[in-house]
C-alpha cells in the first residue's frame, strides 16, 4: 500500500467527505482546539476515524512541511502513484454532459503551489477534469493538495503519459484546444469560448513546449495594459477559466 500526505484543513475534510475508506491516519495539533478542529473531530467520528494528537514537531515532520494548518492526513493511492481519474473515461463521461465540456491541460508545471492553484481554479470555474504529463511535472504531493484545498477530491487529475496524443485525443472529440501564449493576435476578448473547450498552460519559465504549442488549435493571449509582461501560470489560468465562464453566461 502506497501513502501520500494531504495537509490543511479543507483538504483533509474534502477526503474525509468524498473518500474517507482511503484515510489511512489522522493528525491534529495538539495545540490547535477551534471550531474546525472541532468539527473535524466530529466526522471523523461518525466514520469510525480515530483522530491523533501529536505535538507541533510531530505534525510538521509527517507533513514535511510546517505549512500543515494543524491538520494532516495519511492517505491510500494507486501502486503506481496516479491520481486514479482514467483519461478516456472522463472525456466520455463529459461528452454526455448538457454543458460543453472544459479541460485544463498543464504542460510540465514544476512549482508544486502553481498545480495546486491551478487544480483549485479548475475546480472554482467548473472544468471537467485536470490533466498533466506523469513526466516533467510537479507531483501531486502534500504542498499541491494543500494548495488545491480540496480540489482534488472534486475534479478529476488524469496523468497522461504523452500531452500532444492527448490533445490529439481531445480534438477528435470536438474539442476545441487553445494554448495560453504571450504573443498572439488572438486575445480572451476577440477568441470564441462557448463550445467544447480544452485550456493548455504551459511551464513557468519556458510556456508551452514546441510540439505542445504546435497541436493547439489556436493560441490565445491575455490582454495585459500595465507594465508587466506576464502573470503567474496559477493567476493565468484562473483568467482564462474565468473568461471562458463568462463567456458561457453571455452567450
Amino acid at each position: 500500500m502506497k501513502l501520500a500526505r494531504i495537509m490543511g484543513f479543507h483538504a483533509v475534510t474534502a477526503r474525509l467527505q468524498r473518500r474517507p475508506e482511503t484515510v489511512v491516519e489522522l493528525f491534529v495539533w495538539e495545540a490547535r482546539r477551534d471550531e474546525r478542529i472541532s468539527e473535524l473531530h466530529t466526522l471523523a467520528a461518525t466514520l469510525d476515524i480515530e483522530v491523533q494528537t501529536v505535538d507541533a514537531g510531530r505534525l510538521t515532520a509527517l507533513a514535511q512541511s510546517d505549512q500543515h494548518q494543524g491538520v494532516v492526513a495519511l492517505v491510500e493511492v494507486l501502486a503506481d502513484g496516479s491520481a486514479g481519474a482514467d483519461f478516456e473515461t472522463v472525456l466520455a463521461a463529459s461528452l454526455k454532459k448538457t454543458t460543453p465540456p472544459l479541460f485544463l491541460l498543464l504542460d510540465q508545471i514544476q512549482d508544486p503551489h502553481n498545480l495546486g492553484a491551478c487544480i483549485r481554479s479548475a475546480d472554482a470555474f467548473g472544468a471537467d477534469a485536470v490533466i498533466i504529463p506523469k513526466h516533467g511535472s510537479a507531483p501531486l504531493s502534500a504542498v499541491a493538495l494543500k494548495a488545491a484545498s480540496g480540489a482534488t477530491e472534486t475534479t478529476p487529475i488524469c496523468q497522461v503519459s504523452n500531452l500532444v496524443q492527448c490533445i490529439e485525443a481531445l480534438q477528435a472529440a470536438g474539442v476545441w484546444v487553445l494554448g495560453a501564449e504571450m504573443e498572439t493576435e488572438a486575445t480572451l476578448f476577440n477568441t470564441k469560448l462557448t463550445g467544447p473547450l480544452a485550456w493548455v498552460l504551459g511551464n513557468e519559465g519556458k510556456g508551452l513546449r514546441r510540439l505542445t504549442r504546435e497541436r493547439c488549435d489556436a493560441l490565445v493571449a491575455i490582454p495585459m495594459v500595465g507594465a508587466v509582461e506576464s502573470l503567474n501560470v496559477s493567476v493565468a489560468t484562473a483568467v482564462c477559466l474565468y473568461a471562458t465562464q463568462a463567456a458561457r453566461a453571455k452567450a
